[in-house]
Parts: C-alpha cells; sequence; structure tokens
C-alpha cells in the first residue's frame, strides 16, 4: 500500500476527492507518524487526532452524499502554528504564560482552514511568541531539523517547517515577521511564502510586531503552498491591517509556471544580498538557481538596494518596539499565568513576578529594547530614525521593481548551525534573518523554494524569491518554474 505520508497535498486531495481514499485514512496515516516520529523532532506542542479525525469524517461522508469539496484540499490534514487561535486547542505561543490556555474563538485563518475542510493535526513548536530564529526559545523544548537532528529547523516557525520536512503533516500554516516562514523553510527543504502584509487576515493571530506579522502557507511544493494560500487569503473587515483588494489565483499562477518557461520574466538579483561572507555551499547553490532560471528564458540582471545594508538595525529596533506595547496585555490580570498573588504582594508586585516567571530570556530582551526605544529622550533618536530608514527600504524595492519583475536571493546565508551553537550570541542569532527583512519592512511578498544542498554539509538551501505588493502570483510562476527544473533535492 501506498505510504499516504510520503504524497504531497495535490495528489492526496486528488485520491481522496475521487474517494480512492478516504479523509479519515490520511489523517490517521499521519496522526500515526506523528506518534511514530514525533518524539525525535518535537514538531509538535499539542495533537488533536480524536478532532482531527472528526473533521476528515466530515468530509467523507459529505463526499459521499455527493456533494462538492468544500475547497480544492478538503481533507487534506494541516500542521498550525501554535500562535493562532483556536477553540479545541490550547494556544500557548510556546510560552509559560499561556501555558494551558483555550481561546473563546477561532482565528480567521483557523476558521478559514475548518470552513475549507482541513483536518487540523495539531500545533506546532515555535519560537516563544514568533521571537527568535531557531524555535530554540520555545518554553517547551527545541524542535529538531528533520535533515540532522543535530541542527535547529529555523525559527520562529520551526515546528511547522519540521513537520512538513519529516512528513508529519503535508500542509502547515507559519507566520512571518522577518522570515519566520522563509527561513525555516530554506533550513529544511520545504516551501514557504510570506504573503503580502494585509492579504491574510491577523484576527486571532496573537501579535508580536503587528506592523511586520503576516500569517502565510507552507507546504512541500509549489503547488501546494500555492494551495493553501488561496484557501486563507481574503479582506477581513475585523482585521483593521485587512485590505480590500482582489488578488490573482496563486494555484493557476503556480500551473502556469510548472511548463517551465519563464520567456519575457525579469528578475534581479540584489547586490547587497549577495556576499562572499555567505556559506560558499549557499552562494554556489545560489548561482546555480540563477544560471537555471536564465536557461528557462528569464532576463537576470543584478539591481542595488543600498539601503537594505541598514535593514538589519532597523528591524531590532521597530519590532522590539511593537513587542513592547503588544505584550504589556499579559500582566498576570486578565488571562493566563499569574504568579505571586499570595496576599503579601501588590497587584503591581503581582505584575512584575508574573512577567519574570512567564517570559523567557529572548522575549524580555526584546522587550526591554522596545521600551528603551519607546522612551521619552530616545524616541527620535531610535525609533523614529528606524521608521525613516524602513521608508527608504521601501523606495530601494519601488525603484528596483521598476527594472525587474521579481527580485531573488538566497533565503539564508547559511544552512541550519548546530542546536546551541548561537543561543547565547543575540547579534550571531539575528544575522540569520539578513536576506529575509526588507520585505517585512517593505510589506511585500517573498517565497522561499529548495535550491538543492549544500557542498560542505548536504543540508538544504532556499532561493528567495521577492515580488512587489498584490504581485504575489509572480512568486508562484517562477517558484514552479524553478523547481520543475530543479528536479528532487536527493
Amino acid at each position: 500500500m501506498t505510504d499516504l505520508t510520503a504524497l504531497d497535498a495535490s495528489e492526496l486531495a486528488g485520491r481522496i476527492h475521487a474517494r480512492e481514499v478516504s479523509a479519515v485514512e490520511v489523517t490517521q496515516a499521519h496522526l500515526d507518524r506523528i506518534d511514530q516520529v514525533d518524539g525525535e523532532y518535537h514538531a509538535f506542542l499539542h495533537v488533536s487526532g480524536a478532532n482531527a479525525l472528526v473533521a476528515a469524517k466530515e468530509v467523507d461522508d459529505a463526499l459521499s452524499a455527493g456533494e462538492s469539496p468544500a475547497s480544492a484540499l478538503a481533507g487534506v490534514p494541516l500542521a498550525l502554528k501554535d500562535v493562532f487561535t483556536t477553540t479545541d486547542m490550547p494556544t500557548t505561543c510556546a510560552s509559560k504564560m499561556l501555558e494551558g490556555w483555550i481561546s473563546p474563538y477561532d482565528a480567521a485563518v483557523t476558521s478559514k482552514l475548518r470552513s475549507a475542510g482541513i483536518p487540523l493535526l495539531g500545533k506546532t513548536n515555535m519560537d516563544e511568541f514568533a521571537m527568535g530564529s531557531s524555535t530554540e526559545n520555545s518554553a517547551y523544548g527545541p524542535t529538531k531539523n528533520p535533515w540532522d537532528t543535530t541542527r535547529i529547523p529555523g525559527g520562529s516557525g520551526g515546528g511547522s517547517a519540521a513537520a512538513l520536512a519529516s512528513r508529519q503533516a503535508p500542509l502547515a500554516i507559519g507566520t512571518d515577521t522577518g522570515g519566520s516562514i522563509r527561513q525555516p523553510a530554506a533550513l529544511t527543504g520545504t516551501v514557504g511564502t510570506k504573503p503580502t502584509y494585509g492579504t491574510v487576515s491577523r484576527y486571532g493571530l496573537i501579535a508580536c510586531a503587528s506592523s511586520l506579522d503576516q500569517g502565510g502557507p507552507c507546504g512541500r511544493t509549489v503547488l501546494d503552498t500555492a494551495l493553501l494560500h488561496d484557501v486563507i487569503a481574503g479582506h477581513d473587515p475585523r482585521d483593521s491591517t485587512s485590505v480590500d483588494v482582489e488578488v490573482a489565483s496563486m494555484v493557476a499562477a503556480a500551473r502556469a509556471g510548472a511548463n517551465g518557461d519563464l520567456t519575457g520574466v525579469r528578475v534581479g538579483i540584489v547586490k547587497e544580498l549577495h556576499s562572499d561572507s555567505y556559506q560558499p555551499g549557499v552562494i554556489s547553490s545560489f548561482d546555480a538557481a540563477v544560471a537555471t532560471l536564465t536557461s528557462l528564458g528569464a532576463e537576470v540582471v543584478e539591481v542595488s538596494c543600498p539601503n537594505f545594508v541598514h535593514a538589519l538595525a532597523a528591524y531590532y529596533l521597530i519590532l522590539p518596539s511593537e513587542v513592547s506595547s503588544n505584550l504589556a496585555r499579559f500582566d498576570g490580570m486578565r488571562y493566563g499565568a499569574r504568579a505571586g498573588d499570595d496576599g503579601t504582594h501588590s497587584a503591581d508586585q503581582v505584575m512584575a513576578i508574573t512577567r519574570a516567571k512567564g517570559f523567557g530570556a529572548e522575549v524580555k530582551r526584546r522587550i526591554m529594547i522596545g521600551t528603551y526605544a519607546l522612551s521619552a529622550g530616545y524616541y527620535d533618536e531610535y525609533y523614529g530614525q528606524a521608521l525613516k530608514v524602513r521608508t527608504l527600504i521601501a523606495r530601494d524595492f519601488d525603484r528596483a521593481y521598476e527594472q525587474v519583475d521579481v527580485l531573488v536571493s538566497p533565503t539564508t546565508p547559511t544552512t541550519a548551525f548546530p542546536l546551541g551553537d548561537k543561543v547565547d550570541d543575540p547579534i550571531a542569532m539575528y544575522l540569520n534573518d539578513l536576506c529575509t527583512l526588507p520585505t517585512n519592512l517593505a510589506g511585500h511578498c517573498a517565497m522561499s523554494v529548495p535550491s538543492g544542498l549544500a557542498s560542505e554539509d548536504a543540508l538544504p538551501v532556499g532561493l528567495q524569491i521577492m515580488a512587489p505588493a498584490f504581485a504575489d502570483d509572480r512568486l508562484y510562476r517562477v517558484g514552479a518554474a524553478y523547481e520543475s527544473a530543479r528536479g528532487p533535492l536527493r
């Protein structure tokens, strides 16, 4: 019998809808796989087997009654990053601050997945409150990279990426604040897309940095990711940052790209995102990917975005500032953890004790940086300056897109590094996001697609494809064309 966990989501959907296999069988196969291997990888924080099987049976019953599938992915199970609220599972953000907390409402993305007939296998591990690049900042222990369990899977969405790479789920949802979908995708040999800001609802997505956070789809192929993107995208009046615009079909773009013809597509190599300091195997893989794009008919030119060199500094002022504001709500008074409430402490002391015990080191670091940057006398000097740099970065993108249709770069400067290697060096950790940060600051869209294995360590490398706001379909056309020409990773 075919191993159902080895099949792509699109193939699983086709078999389920043709009634060659049931959604219950597919979901059970993935639950069995989780039971077998997740003790080694720790991709999941919570598994919801019974609820997933109930959702799968509803799909099977509807198909048996002659009803059309609720979506192109109906019956295909999914792993959900533990930052989206769910009424039937805990939402912890991998933090002791929210340990065991169950939301009274579903996030918009959660609701869309349920309406589409997609069973939710469970919630995946992450860096606490989405702050980190390695999933080592989880209060419940790190996730391990299925390619090499001594290595990190990326972050903050390492759990979702590892679930895909280890065949525990055919689909996953992540969030991308500065690369937290694309960086794990690159390091695990999977596909991940950061949609244009405002095109996927943030309602029920517990905020890290509100002007940067964006939920997005993750898969093992470009087509699978496109199918999921079409399910979760759309305007939501409950989200004040949601944009009411018509977005092209990602599936149509992916299918068009799969024919391998990029004639007339202009591709720009970002000079500032191609450095001799990057790992040699990453650069050689990227250069080979560019050669492949050229062979498919794309016109490749180099472009300069000079303000990208300031992206890291600007990001790590803007993000902590928003973190300081967003996480003020976790005070031990209304919901979540409470410590020190023994009758001997004032309300202020209870808040201080709760936050000291509930937050991990990286979250505390960013809260303190952000509070300082927003304080009287320093706001204009730090946060205000960072906002000006953000505008300059957006203008660099605008000028670049006057010359080209998409931009490309390595997704990460290196392959996955060893667990514990950078946990005590925040600056070294932050440098892993060099290539992904500019897109979030501008609010544009980007994708990481596997581009091979590095020669030094045989670990996955990602090709980052970037496009202007609301041109997400370009990512899928170029990504699918490249994926088709590249062939399997191994």
